[in-house]
């Protein structure tokens, strides 16, 4: 209940009306009931599985009001970057003729990923080749910087595995899609400046990312808890997973 009397200001508590509305909303929607492959390029095993299991993240690590505000915003500038685009001459298509997105699902729709779109076409001069994927990130400042600096695969491996696992398992359904380099765009959300990055096929990292599922998979069929990245608690990405007390703790 709002407290109508409390000392926080109107900017505290019109923000914490909206955050529990965001909260209220995630909780309501209907779980993800298999392993994302836009995730498939992130370090640790074991937290992928926690992820695709569903298993309860630790106490006080579900994702902040800040952190739901960051993820709807990310959609708008996807929505803007494609507006952009389509002015300068781009055929970007983001649905299929069902309405659906363009996505892939594989094996028994137990590894699922979704595009952000399909490149059929664009400015002549680029000379560029179609049919091409596009992904689209929105970054801080120091994050965008550093991606422009020493490009995505360096960068961001993560995107780097999303990208080439996608244009293979969208190949059966865009021919040709995994043989023309994908579009990568980031946008720099403090300042609006663009990155654009052309992303050849990395056929090798793709199996690598398919395998990965698949041995995730297979080991949470089995009941097998997947071992950890590391054996140090302290390591840097375990102080950020949201299942560090747990896989750190010794609960299952």
């Amino acid at each position: 209940m709002l407290d109508y009397n409390s000392s926080a200001s109107l900017s505290e508590r019109v923000t914490t009306l909206i955050d529990n509305a965001l909260a209220s909303e995630r909780d309501q929607q209907t779980p993800r009931t298999y392993l994302g492959g836009s995730r498939l390029g992130v370090s640790c095993d074991r937290a992928l599985q926690y992820e695709y299991l569903q298993t309860p993240v630790d106490l006080g690590r579900e994702f902040s009001g800040t952190i739901l505000r960051i993820f709807e915003a990310g959609h708008v500038f996807e929505d803007l970057a494609i507006r952009w685009l389509r002015m300068v001459g781009f055929e970007i298509h983001t649905e299929t003729s069902q309405g659906e997105q363009y996505g892939f699902s594989a094996p028994d729709g137990r590894i699922q990923g979704h595009v952000d779109g399909i490149l059929s076409a664009g400015p002549d001069a680029l000379k560029l080749s179609y049919p091409a994927l596009w992904e689209c990130k929105s970054l801080n400042n120091k994050s965008w910087k550093d991606t422009v600096k020493r490009g995505l695969i360096l960068s961001k491996p993560v995107y780097a595995a999303q990208i080439a696992l996608y244009q293979a398992y969208m190949e059966p359904v865009i021919p040709g899609i995994s043989q023309n380099p994908a579009i990568f765009t980031a946008i720099n959300k403090d300042t609006a400046e663009l990155y654009f990055e052309q992303i050849p096929f990395n056929g090798e990292l793709a199996q690598r990312s398919s395998d990965r599922g698949v041995r995730i998979l297979q080991a949470s069929d089995a009941h097998e808890l997947l071992p950890r990245m590391v054996n140090d608690a302290s390591y840097y990405e375990c102080k950020f997973c949201s299942w560090q007390d747990r896989c750190w703790g010794g609960h299952s």
